[in-house]
């Protein structure tokens, strides 16, 4: 019996059963329901936990590929989205490596090609590749199969974003005609997306309902509504003023809370409804439920560069330059301990209510970071005294964003001129602050992104997708 006990053949009572293995099917499902109740992040882990059970399927690999570039939408990083987008693309070419004959698996990797052609983190000249061979994927997966609607449609998507948008439009019209249109959410929210860039705002808010109505728990598709009514609202306070737009402003923001509201209900901390609800508040001027709407998002993510440099802008069109210079800091040049805090808004560090100090890194200046390097310039001259001179800080600042307009011209060909200006009045504020000569007020222009925060997608001009 001793030898027994001691080859294990006979056990101790009382053991814990073996915990029995799942099966991959289990775990597809599993990765399905969480992908239709909203819990993107949810849905990855049990695809991979699937695949590493079973990695040669190549179904399985291809919807991994696909959420995981979906799930690029929520996140705010350059270096984040980046790095999401690459491992979808990995993912995409493993399930075409299994399946070469697959025409899905070829579709979704035309997709996962055309959201890595992102000029915020990519060359012009790695855009125009990325999108010549989402073009040739596509157009492969329809010779495999000339009724995948998928695939089609993920072809007008690649259209519009190479600026053929009569062509998009026509193409995408062929795949809402196929019967089987009405299964997949991505062919209404490609169809949309085609619909804002023609600038019909209106037509582009149906087919997004339209693709809320297949999968109603994707926060993605709440928030493009409300931005475009953010949009209509825009147009419409230029047009007839403030007064007359503030019905759609409250549609757009409804929109943005719905998204808010499935958050709370499935438990995800995304902070991006709350980015988008203020920027909406932002252009109506309420600076103080902006603000709030913010620090929200930071307690989500209270490490992430980018809402500081956001909070930031706002602090600084409320006219709180003060606080504006803690966050914009964060933003740029990283911050921690108790400037951390303070870039939140906070006198100090308040550990009891989970405010506490975090190690902030900094973003690398690029065409949607570069607001926040001017800002802070202008901001740092402009408070710049004899005896409280700042000026070489800004000047260094204002520095690295003169290299970035001249690094990279082609993505500032609109606001160029613009972000001189702001450039060029920081350099008067210290040349007069240096020789002696009265100070020029305090009144820097800024030249407002019109990207949704935490999206990749204008809402004014045609850029790349996602």
């Amino acid at each position: 019996m001793l030898q027994q006990i001691d080859k294990g053949e006979i056990k101790p009572l009382f053991q814990a059963t073996p915990t029995p293995t799942r099966a991959p099917e289990s775990l597809l499902l599993e990765g399905d329901t969480n992908f239709k109740a909203g819990k993107v992040e949810d849905a990855i882990v049990a695809y991979q936990e699937a695949l590493e059970m079973n990695p040669n399927d190549a179904q399985t690999w291809w919807k991994l590929a696909r959420i995981q570039t979906y799930s690029s939408a929520f996140l705010i990083t350059n270096e984040a989205k980046k790095a999401r987008l690459a491992a979808a693309l990995d993912s995409a070419k493993k399930a075409v490596t299994l399946a070469p004959e697959d025409s899905t698996a070829h579709a979704v990797l035309a997709f996962t090609l055309d959201w890595n052609a992102d000029s915020n983190f990519h060359s012009a000249d790695e855009v125009q590749d990325f999108l010549a061979q989402a073009e040739q994927e596509a157009l492969f997966a329809q010779q495999l199969d000339n009724t995948n609607t998928l695939a089609l449609a993920y072809y007008a998507e690649i259209l519009r974003d190479q600026n053929k948008w009569n062509q998009a439009e026509l193409i995408i019209q062929q795949a809402l005609e196929r019967p089987d249109a009405n299964q997949w959410m991505d062919v209404y929210r490609i169809s949309a997306y085609v619909q804002e860039t023609l600038g019909q705002y209106n037509l582009a808010i149906s087919e997004y309902e339209k693709a809320i109505a297949i999968e109603p728990n994707f926060t993605f598709l709440y928030t493009r509504i409300g931005a475009n009514y953010r949009k209509l609202a825009s147009d419409l306070a230029f047009a007839q003023g403030e007064e007359a737009a503030r019905p759609t402003y409250e549609k757009s923001l409804e929109y943005f809370a719905r998204a808010v509201h499935i958050n709370e209900q499935i438990e995800v901390e995304d902070p991006g409804p709350h980015l988008s609800i203020a920027r909406t508040y932002s252009q109506l001027g309420e600076f103080f439920i902006a603000a709030e709407n913010v620090k929200k998002a930071l307690k989500y993510q209270p490490t992430n560069p980018d809402i500081y440099g956001q909070l930031g802008v706002i602090y600084f069109r409320s006219r709180n330059y003060e606080g504006s210079i803690f966050s914009l800091k964060c933003a740029i040049y990283g911050c921690s301990g108790k400037e951390s805090c303070q870039g939140r808004g906070l006198e100090r560090c308040f550990p009891d209510l989970d405010e506490n100090p975090v190690d902030v890194p900094g973003l690398a200046i690029a065409p949607n970071t570069i607001v926040y390097y001017y800002v802070y310039g202008s901001v740092r001259a402009a408070l710049s005294r004899e005896k409280d001179n700042h000026c070489d800080e800004a000047m260094q600042t204002m520095s690295e964003v003169q290299a970035e307009l001249d690094r990279n011209p082609e993505a500032y060909t609109d606001g160029r001129e613009t972000i001189m200006s702001i450039v060029e009045a920081a350099e008067e504020i210290c040349q007069s602050l240096n020789s002696g000569t009265p100070l020029p007020d305090l009144s820097v222009p800024t030249a407002e992104s019109t990207e949704e925060p935490g999206e990749v997608m204008s809402e004014v001009t045609a850029t790349p997708s996602p």
